[in-house]
Formats: structure tokens, C-alpha cells, sequence
């Protein structure tokens, strides 16, 4: 019973969130604290200067970091079994199989690879570097905008695959014709379609880097097209992303409407609807003055 109890209490200080639960919120500050610090160790140990005299330190600091992200993954997949909602009508191991596969997870489980692999392995210093900056993307469990922006990229997936296709179909044209009109002037630069495509990518995108232009005529006025298409075209994801952004927060708004109408009926919102609505717009990432504006309206109403 009581290794029960100890499960359901880790559960309520890993997962929940409770923000009267002082130890929940002391140990989601310990660990966003420590992402900064391996954040901060990786950019650091890149200057020679710092590095060459704190190598055993940041190894030492990197160790550590490893060991609790490892202790963290295992106790979240121990604990997940008490959430409710995701473990019903299934048994424990499914339960907690699923929840490994769930992307909070395995975001995890990239923290902790990234420390075990150098720890095994024989790894170029700059790849394990590159593996470590992984754990940045833990914030997306602290910060629910990050949620919000992967359930916009799953839900616009097939708009963007269709801009990316759009995109990558005017990279090859664009680097095929500058071939064409270029390949005689500038043999060095523009000799293959390949060697092509560092010019039609920078012009695409209107970066427009200037360590290769054309110098023909014809390539020139072709160069010119291909900025002017280009505008919009890598236009096309960003409006995609401001568009999903924007209906995404607009839903969000209207659950939390209907749900806030269904409490406000009997004109009296108990503790417990009071608790329900909070930790709906604690998901939702809802502003106070959102909800406030929101409750106004519908007592006005």
C-alpha cells in the first residue's frame, strides 16, 4: 500500500502540476534550472579558453546531469500508470508503453541518450555537443506554448508538406535555369545543378548572400524572377503557421467558453468547477486576463 501511495505522490510532483503543491513546483525549478545550466555548459564548453581549464568540471556537471534526467525518465515512466486518463481499461505495462511513445517522453529519453552515448561510445566531442542541445526542448513540458506550437505543425502537417513541395519544385527550376544561362560565364560556380543550388536556395529565401551572382544577361533577368517568385512562396509555410496559430488559440478560447457557460448555469462556480476551469486554462496556456474578460462577457450576457 504504501509503495502505492509513494507512486501516486511522485506522479502528483512530476505530472500534475499543482501549484499549491510546494514540492511539485520546487522540483519543476530544480529541473528547468538545471536544462539552462547544460545548456549553458554546452555553449561554454566551446570556448577552448574555458574549456581547457574546466574539462573535468563540465565532464563532471555532465555526469551528474545524466544520472538525474536518467532517475527523472524512470520515475515518469513508473508514475504514469496514475494518470487516469490515459491508463484506463489497460493494463500497467501498456499503459506505460504508451506513454514511452508519447512525445514528452521521448524527449526525455533523448536527454538521457545524449549523456549514455558518450559515456559508451567513442563520439566526436562536436556531435555529442549537438546531441546534448536536445535537451532544450524539455521546456516543452514547462511551457505549454510549445504545445501549442507542435499541435499546430501536426494539424497544418499536410498544408506544410504542400508548401515544402511547392518549394523544393522552385529550387530545382531555379537551379537548373541559373545552370543554364551561368554554366558558360561562371564554370566555377555554376558548372552543375547541384553547385547551383547554394544560389537558388539564398534567392528563394531572399537572403541574397552575394558570394555568387549572375553576371549574364539572361541570368540576371532570370535571377530577378526567381526572387520575385520566391517571396512568395517561402511566404506560404509562415502563413500557414499564423493561420493554424490563430485558429488553434481561437478553439482553445472556446472550449474554455463552453466549459466556463456550463459552470456559470446555476450562477454560483464551486471550488471544484473553480479547480476543473483552471487547470483547463492552465493547458490551454489562457492568460488571466484572458479568463477574466471571458467570465465578464458571459456575466454581462
Amino acid at each position: 500500500m504504501s509503495l502505492i501511495k509513494t507512486r501516486k505522490r511522485l506522479w502528483e510532483i512530476l505530472e500534475k502540476g499543482n501549484e499549491n503543491d510546494k514540492v511539485s513546483v520546487y522540483t519543476d525549478i530544480f529541473l528547468i534550472s538545471l536544462i539552462i545550466l547544460n545548456i549553458t555548459a554546452v555553449l561554454l564548453e566551446t570556448v577552448d579558453s574555458i574549456y581547457s581549464v574546466y574539462k573535468f568540471e563540465f565532464l563532471l556537471f555532465e555526469r551528474v546531469s545524466t544520472f538525474i534526467f536518467l532517475v527523472e525518465y524512470l520515475l515518469r515512466v513508473w508514475v504514469s500508470v496514475e494518470d487516469e486518463n490515459k491508463s484506463k481499461k489497460t493494463t500497467k505495462f501498456i499503459a506505460r508503453i504508451k506513454y514511452m511513445c508519447t512525445w514528452p517522453a521521448i524527449i526525455d529519453l533523448l536527454a538521457v541518450l545524449s549523456g549514455l552515448i558518450g559515456m559508451i561510445f567513442e563520439v566526436d566531442l562536436r556531435i555529442l555537443r549537438a546531441l546534448r542541445m536536445l535537451r532544450l526542448l524539455k521546456f516543452s513540458r514547462y511551457f505549454k506554448v510549445m504545445n501549442l506550437l507542435l499541435g499546430v505543425l501536426k494539424e497544418e502537417r499536410q498544408s506544410f508538406l504542400a508548401a515544402m513541395f511547392l518549394l523544393t519544385i522552385a529550387m530545382l527550376i531555379a537551379s537548373t535555369g541559373i545552370y543554364i544561362f551561368e554554366k558558360d560565364a561562371q564554370p566555377d560556380k555554376f558548372g552543375s545543378i547541384p553547385e547551383a543550388m547554394w544560389w537558388a536556395v539564398a534567392t528563394l529565401t531572399t537572403v541574397g548572400y552575394g558570394d555568387v551572382t549572375p553576371i549574364t544577361a539572361m541570368g540576371k533577368i532570370f535571377g530577378a524572377l526567381i526572387t520575385v517568385i520566391g517571396i512568395g512562396t517561402v511566404a506560404l509555410p509562415s502563413g500557414i503557421l499564423a493561420s493554424g496559430f490563430s485558429d488553434q488559440l481561437k478553439r482553445r478560447k472556446n472550449t474554455y467558453e463552453k466549459e466556463l457557460s456550463l459552470a456559470m448555469q446555476d450562477g454560483i462556480i464551486t471550488k471544484k468547477e473553480r479547480h476543473k476551469l483552471e487547470k483547463i486554462a492552465e493547458d490551454m496556456n489562457l492568460s488571466i486576463d484572458q479568463i477574466k474578460l471571458m467570465e465578464k462577457r458571459l456575466k454581462d450576457s
